[in-house]
């Protein structure tokens, strides 16, 4: 089987081949799936995506004209994918379902402790020279401090156990806890969470049309004038428009991402400058740097991360193959 890979890094290439113990004929695209490459996987028998990818009904029309019956994804969300139309097209759709938690919880941690620790905004003074100790630098420490976690799943887990090993305290928000979750964590109200938490972190998965917005005005009124917020999970579960508010009038301290509202039309792109950020929201947050912190989506961009991606992708071709379908399938 021939398969077309799209949004594989160049560092990513090893791996795809080292890992490709079924033999696959692969044909690995740099770029990601957009709304001209599609023909890229004419010659294929099947489609692996990522986010960012526009998987949409345009391009698996196209796809299906191919006789392609398989687009996979090697993400955990899907919402880049036009289920609707695949599953109108017969074509099989299927994910993976978890990758190493600790890949996006680490860089949860390190965001949220930059931001408590005033670093960034030391390394952003250094760097233009001013190597005074100011006020602005002052903080407490993690240990006899609260984190709140909101979403304990696999990752908020996985960060619950990194803030928990520095003796810190740890909450968390969440509808249906595992009873591990609450071994590491005490289980509260969200607003009890927002209330206490000195660093709040989300791990929630994004369903349109569902929970967009849930980070909102209220939330961030909620908060200390001292806490930051750190986004790891999805850029539309916030809203952007309060949050730049709550920054602006100090409602919290700081915010950091590593996921974006319209994430397509930014990650991958180089810009000439911050103005000619396509979304003018994100544009807001870039300059409020130091006090807020961007990252190009690059929780899951770990080695043990990106082998559980391309493994678990290559078993769900092959029980398709061998079965007609596979356990990580989903559903329209």
């Amino acid at each position: 089987m021939k398969i077309a890979c799209y949004g594989v890094r160049p560092i990513e290439e090893p791996y795809f081949r080292k890992l490709n113990k079924y033999n696959y004929t692969l044909k690995l695209i740099p770029e990601f799936l957009d709304e001209k490459n599609g023909v890229e996987a004419q010659d294929c028998d099947a489609v692996l995506v990522r986010g960012n990818c526009l998987a949409n009904a345009k391009n698996l029309e196209l796809f299906a004209s191919y006789g392609i019956k398989y687009v996979f994804t090697r993400t955990v969300g899907y919402n880049h994918v036009d289920l609707e139309t695949a599953n109108r097209l017969g074509i099989q759709v299927a994910r993976v379902p978890n990758y190493s938690p600790y890949a996006v919880a680490e860089l949860a941690m390190t965001l949220g402790m930059q931001l408590f620790r005033n670093t960034s905004i030391a390394i952003d003074n250094s760097k233009n020279g001013n190597f005074k100790v100011l006020p602005t630098l002052f903080s407490k420490e993690i240990h006899n401090s609260t984190v709140g976690i909101i979403g304990i799943g696999k990752i908020g887990l996985a960060e619950a156990k990194l803030y928990k090993g520095m003796g810190t305290k740890v909450l968390a928000y969440d509808r249906h806890p595992s009873s591990e979750a609450q071994k590491v964590a005490e289980c509260v109200d969200l607003d009890t969470l927002l209330e206490q938490s000195d660093i709040v972190s989300i791990h929630v998965p994004y369903f349109p049309g569902s929970n967009e917005n849930m980070i909102n005005k209220e939330t961030f009124k909620k908060m200390k004038s001292s806490a930051v917020f750190v986004n790891t999970a999805r850029g539309e579960l916030v809203n952007t428009s309060d949050l730049i508010e709550a920054l602006q009038n100090n409602e919290i301290k700081g915010y950091a991402a590593d996921v974006f509202i319209d994430e397509k039309d930014i990650m991958n792109h180089v810009f000439e400058s911050i103005e000619d950020l396509p979304n003018t929201e994100v544009r807001i947050l870039a300059k409020l740097y130091p006090r807020v912190l961007l990252t190009p989506h690059i929780g899951s961009f770990t080695e043990p991360a990106l082998e559980d991606m391309i493994s678990i992708s290559f078993e769900n071709f092959e029980e398709t193959l061998k079965t007609g379908s596979n356990k990580n399938i989903i559903k329209g």
